[in-house]
């Protein structure tokens, strides 16, 4: 062969050089596609009838549908429940990831080792996007002279069922309010949402606690069964100098919020709280994996709502909120973030 080669010579390798760039590079996409749909993606959620359950069960299917994993939802007793899962059955040797939907409470506190049941071993968790809020009702009526916070000393008030996320929010806030439920109560209530609504109409408690969606349906039959009686539907405000001081205390965990007079009828609009319900994973979820849980899901918001109306406030402009908190996000989920712009590189 000669030193030097003639066009069909430069042409054929020239052909042979493409063909090996395209075979490898189709062969490093087949490889990440194979990596991440090796993973069998298991959502927990909460009980059936819940939120939860039904945003859960649609993000699983959005995942089979668009992640190239295989997703499946569970019905859980939801965030402790879902947390420890994460924890203890996560298997990523075996491909078996646990995400869930959580209260971020719950969460910080799992993360944290503040809660009981992980005082020994956290929860090993990253955030991939905030899902909708919880507004915080500390509920009272216009007669019992409750107006602040430092108001229900001495009063009768229920903070919430036992191991709830009102109760771990109820408590987290009366700690920085400077308020001892055991020491300045005169009597402590453990009560769900419609015991606490009727024990309030009866009058057997003075105000009490609650988390959960606007308008909430017991809080706003409470307000009709307390206009009936001549009584009117209060709720006590979260000022912004304590919202501020709780930002402090529990960095990322709630953000300042209102709740509009129409909202309840109350007489004015209410500062308060909203704390943002999380869609998490295990903290070793491979990045390709949380990356493509997020594309699928962000990319099909539109299916998402309509299949769970409260996921309307599952946004790109909100996904990241929780940003520079506590708990940190998933790589693969900011990935995401970042090339639509939603989070700065």
């Amino acid at each position: 062969m000669s030193g030097s080669w003639d066009r069909r010579q430069v042409r054929a390798f020239l052909v042979v050089v493409l063909s090996l760039v395209l075979v490898t590079s189709l062969t490093g996409s087949l490889a990440a596609l194979a990596a991440a749909g090796r993973y069998n993606v298991v959502v927990a959620t909460g009980g059936i009838g819940g939120v939860y359950y039904y945003y859960g069960t649609a993000v699983a299917e959005l995942i089979s549908r668009y992640a190239n994993l295989s997703g499946t939802a569970i019905q859980t007793a939801a965030s402790i429940d879902d947390l420890l899962l994460i924890r203890d059955r996560t298997d990523l040797a075996r491909g078996t990831v646990y995400c869930a939907t959580v209260l971020p409470d719950s969460a910080y506190l799992a993360y944290t080792s503040r809660h009981e049941r992980f005082a020994s071993k956290p929860a090993p968790i990253s955030i991939l996007w905030a899902m909708y809020p919880n507004h915080l009702h500390i509920v009272t009526a216009d007669d019992t002279g409750i107006k602040s916070l430092s108001d229900l000393k001495g009063k009768r008030v229920s903070t919430g069922a036992p191991g709830s996320g009102t109760e771990v929010e109820a408590l987290l806030v009366l700690e920085v309010a400077g308020v001892d439920p055991a020491r300045d109560f005169a009597k402590w209530e453990r009560l769900g949402a419609s015991e606490s609504a009727q024990a309030l109409a009866d009058g057997s408690i003075s105000a009490y606690f609650w988390s959960g969606g606007l308008p909430t349906a017991s809080v706003v039959e409470l307000g009709t069964t307390l206009s009936r009686r001549s009584r009117h539907l209060r709720l006590v405000p979260v000022p912004d100098d304590l919202a501020r001081q709780f930002a402090v205390r529990f960095p990322g965990l709630a953000a300042p919020a209102r709740v509009d007079a129409s909202v309840y009828g109350t007489r004015e609009a209410t500062p308060t709280l909203a704390f943002w319900n999380m869609f998490v994973c295990h903290k070793d979820t491979p990045e390709e994996v949380t990356y493509a849980i997020t594309k699928a899901v962000f990319e099909h918001l539109d299916e998402l709502v309509r299949a769970v109306p409260p996921a309307r406030d599952t946004t790109v402009a909100n996904a990241a909120m929780y940003l520079g908190g506590t708990i940190p996000y998933s790589e693969g989920a900011l990935r995401y973030f970042r090339e639509i712009g939603a989070v700065k590189k």
